[in-house]
């Protein structure tokens, strides 16, 4: 009996052994430097806390670093690159940093651009679909609001290609079903605010009668914009969109009291830093990886929106 114990013991530990060997964490200790924007919308916070979560939990050796400017962004880099980082993932918010990225790049340490192009040979590149965004937002649309409904569009040209691809999608998927959109009429705003999403959308009710859905392109738009809607106590709209992926939003989303607003959100999380992350790794580790990771939109609603709350998340 005792002998029986004594080789079940062995066993056991030669499986747990084994079990260690697999579950090896090849990240740790991997020196990464993320060169990131300051946070003036609550999707920037959002990439920070998710950064600096799988970091840790990956015991990744990280330098985060906040700027207010092209040249302060550069700035750090050089802090980074003295702090001997292995690999630099890079925010570039602001045009005219080509020459400190190409310098990088040319002394052998990867870059990943995050969300933002940036004219570099060899930097690699993670992002969101911002095209397919307003495509699947329109799809949502058609499909809730029915041919030919009025529908408000909620434009932000101050935020460049990422509004004009959105709303370019938007249009493109209406124009390949032949949908009538006579009725269709767009608002512009200053940013993406609960506060302009709000004010913006008292004023289009006030104005129209009947507005059937709300093409918001951001989730803090759409907080704003059912604000909106619920003390205007209007009954007429059926579909509201959004865009990012704001815990706060998604929680709306699952309120059954907001239901028959038919709220949904087309996912641009802010874990998306996660695949920058990785691919930041695969390329110090020399594998193979993607020049270019583009992640596929997932359109979040009240059919599925529970997996996609996460309760330790209080920041976005």
């Amino acid at each position: 009996m005792k002998k029986s114990i004594s080789l079940l013991l062995i066993l056991s530990i030669t499986i747990l052994a084994f079990a260690s060997c697999g579950s090896k964490n090849d990240a740790k200790g991997v020196k990464i430097g993320l060169a990131a924007p300051a946070a003036t919308h609550g999707w920037v916070a959002g990439v920070a806390y998710y950064a600096e979560k799988y970091c840790n939990e990956k015991e990744i050796d990280y330098k985060l670093t906040t700027s207010d400017d092209a040249a302060e962004m550069e700035k750090n880099i050089e802090d980074m690159l003295n702090w001997n980082a292995e690999a630099i993932i890079l925010w570039p918010q602001w045009s005219g940093m080509e020459d400190v990225v190409d310098s990088v790049i040319e002394k052998g340490i990867p870059v990943v651009g995050f969300d933002v192009d940036i004219d570099c040979e060899g930097i690699y590149k993670v992002t969101g679909n911002n095209y397919d965004m307003g495509y699947q937002c329109a799809k949502y649309i058609s499909e809730k609001a029915g041919d030919a409904a009025y529908i408000a569009v909620l434009n932000v040209p101050s935020v460049g290609s990422v509004s004009q691809l959105r709303v370019q999608g938007f249009y493109d998927y209406l124009a390949e079903i032949g949908y009538d959109t006579s009725n269709i009429f767009e608002i512009e705003e200053e940013s993406f605010s609960r506060d302009a999403g709000y004010s913006d959308m008292m004023k289009a009710l006030g104005e129209h009668s009947r507005i059937d859905a709300v093409f918001s392109l951001d989730d803090e738009t759409s907080i704003g914009v059912v604000k909106a809607i619920t003390e205007s106590r209007r009954s007429d709209v059926k579909a509201i969109t959004g865009g990012g992926g704001m815990q706060e939003y998604f929680k709306m989303i699952s309120d059954a009291k907001f239901e028959k607003l038919g709220l949904c959100s087309a996912l641009y999380s802010p874990s998306m830093i996660e695949d920058a992350i990785k691919t930041a790794i695969d390329r110090i580790k020399g594998n193979n990886s993607s020049k270019i990771v583009v992640i596929p939109t997932t359109i979040v609603d009240a059919s599925n929106v529970d997996q996609y709350i996460d309760q330790q998340n209080n920041i976005y």
